[in-house]
Parts: structure tokens; sequence; C-alpha cells
């Protein structure tokens, strides 16, 4: 009953699920499980069916997909309230990307017949489903854009304004480290373009890199991206 509790609880932190009536969350409580990634593991492989859907509750996951001469891209990072492989159960097709752990990462497991019955018995959560794949949807025809029509300067800025988050004096701040070589991945650049424009970029006072190593965006940076 203990883990029954646990998990009733879980779901009811994950913003997808918190439009289930009692009973419904209830009976998702008791068919989820809860798994354990280490950094590094994929959650999903693309050119794979997995047949769940997976909800991240701690740690942070990435968004990756790799063309037929191994080049690899990085099309998002995932967060705590995140899910991942929502369309291949509504298309019975493989991933079409990869979703790897980044760093320790905890996440619940929902199978294709539980997702399948919640729908029909909710059109909230159907509603929730369309809306997180209409986001996907808008995020890659901006990727898609800015690598169609910016320079590397443009995308780079544009990746950098993704990453910040607002401080508690409201200024933009970039937390976690970003690698030039990530970077790369995800602008379509080499990693000496990257590093070349990251440089810049903070000389001439658009971004600052801080003593605790965060990256200050200052608000100028969107006149790039």
């Amino acid at each position: 009953m203990t883990t029954m509790v646990s998990n009733l609880e879980l779901i009811r932190r994950v913003p997808l699920f918190s439009v289930l009536t009692a009973a419904q969350a209830a009976s998702v409580a008791d068919t989820v499980v809860k798994r354990r990634f280490k950094r590094g593991e994929p959650i999903v492989e693309q050119g794979k069916k997995s047949n769940a859907l997976s909800i991240i509750l701690t740690g942070r996951a990435r968004v990756v997909t790799t063309d037929s001469r191994g080049r690899e891209v990085i099309l998002a990072t995932m967060h705590p309230g995140d899910y991942v492989g929502e369309m291949s159960l509504i298309d019975n097709e493989p991933h079409s990307a990869t979703v790897r752990a980044e760093i320790q990462t905890d996440a619940l497991i929902l199978g294709r017949l539980e997702f399948a019955r919640c729908l029909p018995e909710n059109s909230s959560m159907a509603y929730a489903v369309l809306k997180g794949l209409v986001q996907r949807l808008r995020h890659a025809d901006r990727q898609i854009e800015s690598l169609a029509l910016m320079d590397v300067y443009g995308r780079v800025a544009r990746a950098l304004l993704e990453f910040a988050s607002e401080d508690s004096s409201g200024n933009a701040v970039i937390r976690d480290k970003v690698s030039r070589q990530d970077l790369a991945k995800m602008v379509g650049a080499s990693r000496e373009m990257v590093s070349r424009v990251m440089k810049d970029l903070e000389e001439r006072g658009f971004i600052e890199t801080r003593d605790d190593g965060s990256v200050l965006v200052k608000e100028r940076l969107h006149t790039l991206g």
C-alpha cells in the first residue's frame, strides 16, 4: 500500500496527470512503474519502439538525433514534468530521436494500454497531450527557421536565450554549464566556430561569465536571436 500511495503522490506532481479524476489517478498509480536511469543511459532510442510513456520526475535528459553519417544533433533538453514517447504511442512508429539521461534521472513509466485507456476517459488529458505535441512542433519550426535563415551568431544567440532562466534579481542566467561541443551540435556549426562566436559575444558585452561559472545573458542578445 505504501508504494501505491507514493506512486499516487508522484502522479499528482506531474502536470500531465493533474487533470485526472481521483479514480483515474489511482488506476494509473496502480500500473505505473518508477525507473532510475544512470547518466548516459537511453530512456528511448531512435529507430526503436518502447511502447511506453516516460515522465521525468527528477534529473535532466537530452533529446538527440543521429544522421546516416553518425553526426549527432541536440534537439532539446528535458526537465522534471516533461515526458517522452507519446508520439510513438500515438502513431505506432519507432522513436524519431534518442532521449538520454544527462545526469541520474528518475522517471515514471506508463505502458501503452494504460496510456491508451487514459485518453478516451479524460478529454482534458488528451488535450494536454495534444498541446504538448503542438509545443514540440512550434519548437521544431523555430529550429528549422533558425537553421535556414540565421547565421551562426543568431543561432548561438537563440540557443543561449532558450537555456537562460530568470534569477531572483530578474536577470537572465544560464546556471548549468553548456559546453561548446553541445552548442555546436545544437546550432549545426563546428566547435571552433561556436568558440569564436562565444568569445566575440563576451568581448562585445552580450554575455558575461560570472565567478561561479554561470553565464549572465544581457538583454541586448535578443537583437541577435
